[in-house]
């Protein structure tokens, strides 16, 4: 039974009728909500063009982050500098994410995508020649607000143009498509090397060429009705099972990617095999994705994020046992990677299950900000937990957050059960 105990609070946003297919050959708009009614291919080729953007936007976001980090410890900085200059793209995520519906609403969700795509290319382009590294910290914040735009709106425009009988599936293949795009980057980056102009080149093309589906789409990009949300509280608080799994992702997949090789160097791991660890741990993100999204077409979404959360927690806490068994502590690593993505998958399926319209964009929005949240918090929460229960403070920690998840999770589906 699903909880709406917060819906009228939302303007009746979970009780509007899902997408209808058309058999005319143009998109029709709902002028109430700002939904438009697709044909099932419009709807496909929507899509395929919003999953293909933001996988190009993600390549070059995974050529680019570790680009930085190289230019600036090759500067002479330190990892702490260097952390809190990434951290600023976090920051701007926080800052701008509320006020993209409101945009969006205004200008049209195709114009403000746009609009995130050239930032990105410019602030890209612009870390190579522009020197003064106090310079790097305005170009981070421009650059996460424009990463900010492209993550809100293009879940928004799955999310809402999905139909709901295989939301799941969808979100699935995005979160897939997303991770390819992520792995690719430092791919590339291997190939063009991380000296002179090349990288900051192509990871500004990378921008420009994720414009052309965004372009192509035509009308058939989901559209905000004028009337658009800045307040994200009452979203947080109508639906927390999916907003806090996105914190928790945030802050376990960072983390994780992290000290995952630094807790295999400190069990016995060689350091080639404890990077490895890593590409396990990403491997597990790619490939259990769409089974899990199918999954959650098929049952209770918040119960479903319940049991990866529990999952979630039984994995980390069984890992220091099983560390002496390769084999199955690297399995355990891969499934878990896997376990820990699927609260993102999940936890976007159920924002588009509840909301629709402006109220979904700002869903989002806040589903985007939880994650940043995480993101930043992450790593400090699970280093420290490594300094103080060394080797294993980083699966006790981890078990700790999906345990207070699952808490979480578990008292909504409760709540919604006595009312």
């Amino acid at each position: 039974m699903e909880d709406h105990s917060n819906d009228d609070r939302l303007n009746g946003a979970c009780h509007t009728p899902l997408l209808e297919q058309e058999n005319d050959c143009s998109p029709r708009k709902d002028d109430m909500t700002g939904e438009l009614h697709l044909t099932a291919r419009q709807r496909t080729l929507a899509l395929v063009a919003a999953m293909a953007s933001i996988s190009v936007v993600g390549a070059s976001l995974g050529l680019s982050v570790p680009l930085l980090a190289f230019a600036l410890e090759a500067r002479g900085m330190s990892a702490t500098f260097i952390g809190i200059n990434t951290a600023m793209a976090g920051v701007a995520v926080v800052f701008f994410a509320p006020l993209i519906p409101l945009a969006a609403a205004r200008l049209g969700v195709r114009s403000v995508m746009i609009m995130g795509l050239a930032g990105g290319a410019i602030t890209t382009l612009a870390f190579y020649f522009i020197e003064p590294l106090w310079m790097w910290f305005p170009l981070r914040f421009l650059y996460g607000g424009s990463l900010a735009i492209l993550f809100v709106l293009s879940e928004f425009w799955i999310n809402a143009i999905s139909p709901e009988k295989r939301r799941g599936l969808i979100m699935g293949v995005y979160a897939t498509t997303l991770s390819l795009g992520f792995a690719a980057g430092p791919a590339l980056l291997a190939v063009l090397g991380k000296w002179g102009v090349a990288p900051y080149a192509a990871g500004a093309i990378l921008f420009v060429v994720a414009a052309a589906p965004i372009l192509l789409a035509g009308s058939s990009a989901p559209r905000l009705p004028e009337k658009a949300h800045v307040n994200l509280i009452p979203f947080l608080l109508a639906a927390p099972a999916a907003t806090l799994a996105a914190l928790v992702f945030g802050a376990v997949e960072t983390g994780g990617m992290t000290f995952v090789p630094l807790y295999g160097l400190a069990i016995g791991y060689s350091a080639t095999a404890s990077a490895l660890l890593v590409s396990l741990l990403a491997l597990g993100n790619v490939l259990v994705q769409i089974p899990i999204g199918m999954l959650s077409d098929r049952v209770d979404r918040r119960k479903l994020l319940l049991v990866l959360g529990l999952l979630g927690t039984a994995g980390a806490a069984g890992m220091p046992y099983v560390i002496h068994f390769p084999r199955l502590f690297e399995s355990t690593i891969f499934i878990w990677g896997g376990l820990v993505a699927g609260l993102y998958t999940v936890g976007l399926a159920h924002l588009g299950s509840r909301f629709r319209g402006a109220q979904l964009a700002s869903a989002n929005a806040a589903f985007i900000v939880c994650y940043s949240i995480g993101m930043l918090s992450g790593p400090p929460l699970l280093g420290a937990g490594m300094d103080i229960w060394y080797p294993h403070g980083l699966p006790i920690t981890a078990a700790v957050l999906f345990g207070l998840y699952s808490i979480v999770a578990g008292w909504r589906i409760l709540r919604s059960g006595t009312e």
